[in-house]
């Protein structure tokens, strides 16, 4: 490109970034994210052929987010959500604090096992209903699915979309996975769930749960959601095992669940359909193309040669540069994008296996900053929008700025050990 093109396209992402943050007119994300694209390609700055190959890039992702919308709607629908609230509440015996430790306990496992965006599509609305349930006020709890969603992201491949795209076909086998992240990951979730605690306890206290909750029947078609949201997570788990692509599978599982309990119910699929978000896959569908866009511009080339120029003088250095690089940079463009961008500089350049853990790192925790900071934020934002509350850049901005950064540099020391 030249010099006046590159700009020009980098003004464009950087402004379709922007929209996406600020979702200025109240317009959705997606609005912004296909804008930028559209204008990349109709200002010929991207072609076509390099557009359509960035959106088939995000094939994977898309099944993914689709097998987990529609198990999340259906066990909404089904009541699965508000059975599991009753449950929650009862055993939290009153007590808010023990509710906000079940909260974080689930979330962990949830996002271990199923990963960070089905923390914030599945289990947001069930902690929603359980704190409507106990007449207890939602944030502290919602806040939880938010920082665990990506806190806990880096416990096992699965349990982040982004750490297939970071490694790629480099990807560990799952024990040297485990010896690398483990350390990082206890740090994370321990420091994450302590400052939580700090700047929610004032609120917990004031809260009164009720005990009396009436746990709802669970219908055979909710049995079935549970069931087929355990088929997911297992089959993720094997998934991970043998290293093939999540979307697939998971898009299998969510489909084949869907059509069982409709079966089963004699329901018709529209009113399913009308509840899945679908906004999100065009959303994530515009950032693949934008890194399109960045990566024909001369982005990726640039930070391959300052990676290796830095890995030259100072490895550590480097690491701790590029985590905390990443981090940032998660905040400004969201870590969807940035962990594309990372993974194709990890893949150009023989980096050493601490820095490219660093990037990963920066890529899962760093989003926890803003409210837009990664894909599982903004879905968390979606869950909470149907529900009708409202949570702001700047409020999630002051409480990420005070959660984050003791639990990203705990991490990223971690992995330097």
């Amino acid at each position: 490109m030249l010099a006046h093109t590159t700009w020009l396209a980098y003004a464009i992402i950087i402004l379709a970034t922007a929209g996406v943050i600020i979702r200025p007119f109240r317009l959705p994300e997606a609005i912004w994210a296909v804008a930028g694209a559209v204008l990349l390609v109709a200002l010929g700055l991207l072609p076509t052929a390099d557009a359509l190959a960035g959106i088939r890039k995000g094939i994977d992702v898309y099944l993914f987010l689709i097998g987990m919308m529609l198990i999340a709607e259906l066990a909404r629908r089904e009541g699965l959500f508000d059975y599991l609230a009753a449950y929650a509440v009862e055993h939290a015996r009153g007590s808010p604090q023990l509710l906000f430790l079940l909260v974080y306990a689930v979330g962990t496992l949830v996002t271990v096992l199923l990963s960070n965006d089905a923390t914030a599509i599945v289990l947001t609305p069930a902690v929603y209903a359980a704190t409507r349930a106990a007449g207890a006020s939602p944030l502290p709890y919602l806040y939880v699915c938010a920082f665990i969603a990506n806190a806990a992201s880096f416990v096992l491949p699965i349990s982040n979309p982004a750490n297939l795209v970071v490694f790629g076909a480099r990807m560990p086998h799952l024990t040297e996975w485990l010896r690398q992240f483990t350390l990082p990951s206890i740090a994370a979730i321990a420091l994450t769930f302590v400052a939580l605690w700090l700047t929610q306890r004032r609120a917990l206290r004031a809260e009164t749960l009720r005990t009396d909750v009436e746990k709802p029947h669970l219908s055979r078609e909710g049995r079935l959601a549970a069931v087929g949201i355990i088929a997911i997570a297992a089959v993720l788990l094997t998934a991970s095992a043998l290293d093939v692509q999540l979307g697939l599978p998971t898009f299998v599982c969510g489909v084949v669940t869907a059509a069982a309990i409709l079966l089963l119910g004699r329901q018709s699929p529209w009113p399913v359909v009308k509840g899945v978000s679908w906004g999100v896959l065009p959303l994530v569908g515009g950032l693949f193309v934008m890194v399109e866009g960045l990566s024909r511009a001369g982005a990726i080339g640039q930070l391959s040669a300052w990676l290796h120029q830095g890995v030259t003088s100072s490895p550590a250095g480097t690491a701790w540069a590029a985590g905390l690089i990443t981090a940032v940079a998660d905040n400004i463009a969201n870590n969807l994008p940035v962990g594309l961008v990372a993974g194709s500089v990890a893949a150009s350049d023989h980096l050493p296996h601490e820095v490219i853990r660093a990037i990963l790192i920066g890529v899962d925790l760093g989003p926890n900053i803003s409210v837009t900071g990664s894909l599982a934020t903004i879905l968390w934002l979606t869950a909470l929008r149907r529900e009708k509350v409202e949570v702001s850049a700047w409020q999630f901005l002051k409480l990420g700025l005070i959660v984050t950064p003791p639990a990203l540099l705990a991490a990223l020391a971690a992995t330097m050990v």
